[in-house]
């Protein structure tokens, strides 16, 4: 097992600002013990001290709407030739489509 701090009893590791020798008693500890802050246990969710929970359901469809409004937003103003339609309108017909898709297929998926 390795050593993670060298200051152990009989040791001075610091002096306070009279000069007296500090002893600390303990600085780190070897063992792999888990802090449970929130409840939940992080290894069973490893992402829980940070908050990310793999749960992004209302900024999904939100980007997929501004994506495709931008989308068609980039239309307007200069001529189009159908290659520039093609690529700018069906990505955001398909990002709009997936922005009022998906919460309606996530509010469903529980019943299956």
């Amino acid at each position: 097992m390795a050593v993670l701090c060298d200051d152990g009893p009989g040791r001075p590791s610091a002096t306070d600002k009279h000069g007296k020798a500090q002893w600390r008693k303990h600085v780190a500890s070897n063992a792999r013990e888990v802090a449970v802050r929130s409840g939940v246990d992080p290894d069973a969710e490893p992402s829980v001290d940070w908050g990310w929970h793999q749960n992004f359901s209302k900024g999904l469809p939100i980007a997929a709407a501004v994506t495709g409004v931008v989308l068609l937003l980039f239309m307007i103003g200069h001529p189009l030739s159908w290659t520039e339609f093609f690529y700018m309108a069906f990505p955001a017909a398909v990002c709009l489509v997936g922005a009022v898709a998906y919460p309606i297929y996530k509010r469903r998926s529980w019943r299956r």
